[in-house]
């Protein structure tokens, strides 16, 4: 198929839901979905695979790997790169900036392309969770002091960072953290720098 708007990546896709939603929404964009967690995604995948009347999604497709072994065809082409409540290495590679997985996304973003980071959590539930993956606090200071220079070195501009107050994305997660009046949610846009000499 044709795709005449943006090729949208969303890492870390979970179960599959926000994807497919945001797919039959948009026909003119072509989304691909990634995790390495194939489990949740069986039954959206099968659904998306329908014609469009049934429910299908032809300009969608899920895809199976991890961020740090990415396949080298998707270099390049992601016009917009969604990574929407991480876990786990992704979590800690975002929230760090973790120069080799940023690298990584800025390999496959097309020149320009934007990226949106949601993160959220609960200080006093998931207190332990994060010192595991050695994320000590992250405030909207330590964002702005130590993660932009980390995110430059990846080719990654920071555009900017926010505490959100409330969280609108149709996701699963989004859903569970909502009923959650102690979580908090942090929103993080950067850009992918354009090739020297551009």
């Amino acid at each position: 198929m044709s795709v005449t708007g943006s090729v949208v990546f969303d890492v870390g896709t979970g179960d599959g839901l926000y994807v497919y939603r945001a797919a039959r929404s948009n026909p003119n964009n072509f989304y691909v979905g990634i995790d390495c967690n194939s489990r949740p995604l069986e039954k959206i995948s099968e659904k998306a695979f329908r014609k469009p009347a049934k429910g299908g999604a032809p300009n969608l497709l899920y895809l199976l790997a991890a961020v740090e072994s990415l396949p080298s065809e998707l270099e390049g082409i992601a016009n917009e790169i969604h990574i929407l409540f991480p876990w786990g290495s992704l979590l800690r590679a975002v929230a760090l900036g973790e120069r080799e997985i940023l690298e990584k996304l800025k390999r496959i973003s097309a020149p320009n392309a934007s990226m949106q980071i949601v993160i959220a959590f609960d200080p006093q539930t998931d207190k332990n969770k994060l010192a595991r993956l050695e994320i000590e606090s992250l405030s909207l200071t330590s964002i702005r002091e130590t993660l932009v220079p980390r995110y430059e070195a990846a080719g990654l501009t920071l555009i900017s960072a926010e505490l959100l107050s409330q969280i609108n994305l149709k996701t699963t997660w989004a859903q569970r953290l909502r009923q959650n009046p102690a979580r908090v949610a942090f929103q993080i846009v950067a850009r992918a720098a354009p090739p020297a000499g551009c």
